[in-house]
């Protein structure tokens, strides 16, 4: 037996289970952070801006995730660039800007693995959750709840949405996620 979901975008089955109740799948959206700059001198990494690519392709990136789905809560790294892509992406989608924003220390992080703890340690109730953070860890993130090598390098300001087949953020674990579809700012018109 099934239960089918019919609010939000798309229509999804869920199995039941042996006690009747529906079984959820999570979605993740990953987002690395728009092209940055390295010519102006930074003081430090997390304090570099974004560069002429980049804040072109933040809002193009916001115009075509709108377009894909709802506006939702942002979990977003400390670093400027980070927070400059956010900014970028709320400028081309503006009912993003209503959404929280969290700014996390923890994602200014380049460790697959870093992420993975914090993924599985996150306390929220919805079923989706959107990130914006660096590479490599999104990548890694990525190959590691597909359980193989799905994605060689998440371009600048690319986009990713995963399935993962868990109740909860804290289930996850290798190999239960689904590599739905991606968009990256090369493919825009």
């Amino acid at each position: 037996d099934t239960v089918r979901e019919l609010s939000g975008p798309e229509c999804r089955d869920y199995p039941l289970s042996s006690a009747g109740a529906a079984w959820r799948m999570k979605t993740l959206h990953l987002m690395r952070h728009a092209k940055s700059s390295w010519s102006a001198a930074p003081r430090d990494d997390h304090q570099r801006d974004l560069n002429a690519r980049g804040r072109r392709d933040a809002p193009r990136m916001g115009r075509a995730l709108a377009a894909r789905m709802p506006a939702q809560a942002v979990h977003c790294s400390s670093a400027r660039r980070a927070r400059q892509t956010l900014q970028g992406l709320c400028a081309g989608w503006p009912a993003l800007d209503a959404q929280p924003h969290v700014i996390d220390p923890a994602l200014y992080t380049f460790d697959g693995g870093a992420l993975f703890e914090w993924l599985q340690s996150v306390q929220i109730d919805g079923d989706a959750l959107f990130v914006l953070g660096h590479n490599p860890a999104l990548t890694d993130l990525c190959n590691q709840l597909v359980g193989r090598p799905a994605l060689d390098n998440l371009p600048t300001a690319g986009y990713l949405c995963l399935d993962i087949d868990i109740n909860r953020w804290s289930d996850c674990a290798q190999g239960l996620a689904t590599l739905r579809s991606w968009q990256f700012p090369r493919d825009l018109p």
